[in-house]
This record gives C-alpha cells, structure tokens and sequence, in this order.
C-alpha cells in the first residue's frame, strides 16, 4: 500500500531565495542567523535533490553526514506525522518544511509515525530502571523474609490497624511450611522484564509500534539490533507489507535491511541522488569485500 506517493525537497533555487533580498518570496525574519545556523537551508543546496517517488518500501542509504535522517525529519514534520522523541532542529526548520510539497495516494492512517533509533534507546532505558528497580525490591525482599521468618515463633501483638495486619499477614506466610524464600519474593515482586536482551527488547518495540495499515518512517532501526535480529526485522517488515499494507520509509546503513523484497533504494552519497539495486551501494560492496578477503578463515 503506498499512502505518501511523492515529496519535493527544495531545489538549489528555492533555497538560496529564501535569504536573498531581491526575491519575492523574502521576509525580514529570514535574516535571523545571528544566534541559530540556518539548518537545514543550505544542507542539501549542492545536491541537487529529486522529487523523490515512494513505493511500499523505500529506502534513503547514504554516508554519515549525508542527510538522510534529516530527510526523514521534514517528511514526518511536514506530513505531522506523530513522533515520541525530540530532534535537532533550528529556527529555520518550519520555514524549510513550509516550502516543502507533497503528494498522497491515500490518504494518510492516523496511526502513521515516525520511529527513530533514540525512540528505541529510551524504551530499553525504561526497562533498565525497571530492572534495577525491581533488583533493590529483591534485596530488601529477601531482608524482609528473613526478618519475618525470625519472628515465626513469636505471637503477632494484637491487631490495630491494616498495618499490623500486613505485618500479620507476612508473618503467616512466613510460617508456611510451603513458604520458601523463592516462593515468597516471587508473590510480591513484578515479573522482571530482564528476560529479553537489548536487541530482543529493541526488536519487540518495532513489533508493538507497527500494528496496523500506517506509514511508518524508520530512522536507522538496526541500531541496537544484532545481525540476526535484523533479519528478524527485514522479515516482518515484509511481512506487513505484504499482510496489512503499511508502507515504509527508511534510512539504513544495514546490508540487511537494504535487502528487503522489492524496496526502492535512493543512494544520498550520489549527485544527484540515484536509485539503485542494493548490491551496487558502496557499503554493501565493502562488506563483500572484507568477507571475500577473509573467506579461507571460514569453515563449513
């Protein structure tokens, strides 16, 4: 399903009039660079930038510095797409986007977002401190058992409140014969969340953000994610693809992620931006060559 057909970037033309006083697109405010860059005027002026046309996948690959998460910014400000994580962004941003076009097939699911690779760090983050959380519970768990468990013997005093009945209550679990110090803590502490590694946590997140018929923006989702789990995210990806019709634009540098079925591929480093299988980019081609170098080391 293709819901975002095209988008204009500015030409070199209409970026350079933005500043330039004999232009009738000029307004006082333009000159205001006293104290802010001018991002992202200027960034892509050198590079001629196409109309750039979107199938179901579309991917931008390109070097560090290129632009391309850039790219993906003022297509998801300009469509307003919903996002969790702030960007780098500068006085001039709602200007460059204003000057911005684009075209829909459909019309765009509400449900559309853009998903960044700082998105996903500050999910496994949560779960960190979640865990950390419930790790100093544990610990004062097992202090707590070992107190009640002392106290077994000894008659509770008499009942005043809900506080001494908690107290009461602990005390006869503690008695319990079938109260073990395992037993006890798991009955009071949350399921720890440990159990999925980073990558398998970061994984997850994609599967629970991309859940319906949407355009989705990814802003090199490989990091966090091994070799293996990239696949893992190349296979669902085509899968939703295929299964709810979602489509996917998406900045990557991941050999794997540049494979997937049918996807449209813009190489950013090329002036002015070509589409190109994913065996011709440089990148690809470099781990090719690295693994060919070294092939008599792998064994069968």
């Amino acid at each position: 399903m293709v819901f975002l057909k095209s988008f204009h970037m500015l030409t070199r033309e209409e970026d350079e009039d933005f500043f330039d006083v004999n232009s009738p697109t000029f307004k006082t405010k333009n000159h205001r660079t006293v104290y802010t860059t001018r991002y992202p005027f200027g960034l892509f002026r050198d590079r001629e930038l196409p109309n750039f046309e979107f199938s179901d996948i579309t991917i931008f690959c390109g070097d560090n510095g290129s632009g391309k998460s850039t790219i993906l910014n003022v297509i998801a400000e300009k469509l307003g797409l919903k996002r969790d994580t702030p960007y780098n962004r500068s006085d001039f941003f709602d200007d460059y986007t204003q000057l911005c076009s684009y075209k829909l097939a459909e019309r765009l699911p509400p449900d559309s977002r853009i998903i960044t690779s700082d998105d996903v760090f500050d999910k496994i983050l949560d779960i960190r401190r979640i865990n950390e959380g419930i790790d100093n519970r544990r610990a004062q768990l097992i202090e707590e058992f070992i107190s009640e468990k002392s106290k077994a013997t000894a008659e509770p005093n008499p009942l005043r409140g809900l506080d001494d009945f908690e107290r009461w209550k602990n005390i006869s679990d503690a008695r319990r014969r079938s109260s073990t110090q395992s037993q006890y803590i798991r009955s009071r502490l949350m399921h720890n969340l440990r159990e999925r590694s980073n990558g398998e946590s970061a994984l997850a997140f994609f599967v629970d953000a991309i859940s319906s018929s949407a355009l989705y923006l990814l802003d090199e989702p490989e990091n966090s994610l091994s070799p293996t789990n990239q696949l893992h995210l190349k296979y669902f990806i085509e899968d939703c693809v295929r299964s709810i019709g979602c489509q996917f634009i998406i900045s990557t540098h991941s050999p794997f992620l540049l494979s997937l079925r049918r996807a449209k591929i813009y190489d950013i480093d090329s002036v002015p931006p070509r589409v190109c299988r994913w065996t011709e980019l440089e990148g690809v081609r470099a781990y090719r060559d690295f693994f060919e170098e070294h092939k008599d080391q792998f064994t069968i």
